[in-house]
């Protein structure tokens, strides 16, 4: 039996073929961009992090700040939330550095877990598409038997519809299944960033103390 080609499997998977393809750049850009972005160094650059602790420690904050100015990143959101507790209160007053510091975090944390979540999404979508096709091939296969009857439905009336059909479920789940494996590894390894970021804000609510 010769076996089906690419080319034969996308014209016989139809348009939701290229619904497929859109779904599966996405998902190998967003894995891009998050191994990139969701580096130890591109959170919490070594330099960055050794430099504003220096700052503080010599009670620099106005430096501090444009450090963190210069080099945005997840690290330089919770420093700056803690220089806006301490010029946000009153002289004399124990400034909230904890409580600002918690709040970014959070809102850091959040932000990361749903980028990663993306492809949790992407991995749930792809099949849906495939599913679709299978429908809509069976719906072409037996609409063929239904208007084929006097030619007893051709095996070539069926056959189309049932490509259609095996063809979108497989490139659906070839879609789905490396998204969910990335979407495992990048979600543990977002989990050991933020854990880091964590302990960087407990140093760092030390040094406002």
């Amino acid at each position: 039996m010769e076996a089906i080609t690419l080319k034969q499997a996308w014209v016989y998977g139809g348009p939701l073929m290229w619904v497929l393809a859109g779904l599966s750049v996405l998902a190998l850009a967003k894995i891009l961009v998050l191994l990139i972005a969701q580096r130890r160094g591109g959170l919490a650059p070594r330099s960055l992090v050794s430099d504003v602790f220096s700052r503080l420690q010599a009670k620099d904050y106005g430096e501090t700040r444009r450090l963190c100015d210069r080099r945005p990143c997840a690290f330089s959101t919770l420093v700056l939330a803690a220089l806006d507790a301490v010029r946000g209160t009153a002289p004399g007053a124990k400034p909230p550095v904890a409580q600002a510091v918690e709040t970014a975090g959070a809102h850091v944390a959040e932000r990361l877990q749903a980028s990663v979540d993306w492809l949790a999404d992407l991995a749930a979508i792809a099949p849906l598409v495939g599913l679709l096709g299978t429908v809509l091939g069976m719906f072409q296969a037996f609409g063929g038997i239904a208007s084929d009857l006097a030619a007893n439905a051709r095996p070539v009336v069926l056959a189309q519809g049932v490509s259609q059909a095996i063809v979108t479920t497989v490139f659906g789940l070839v879609v789905s299944i490396p998204c969910l494996a990335c979407h495992a590894f990048l979600r543990r390894r977002t989990a050991r960033r933020i854990a880091g970021l964590e302990s960087l804000a407990v140093d760092l609510e030390k040094a406002f103390a």
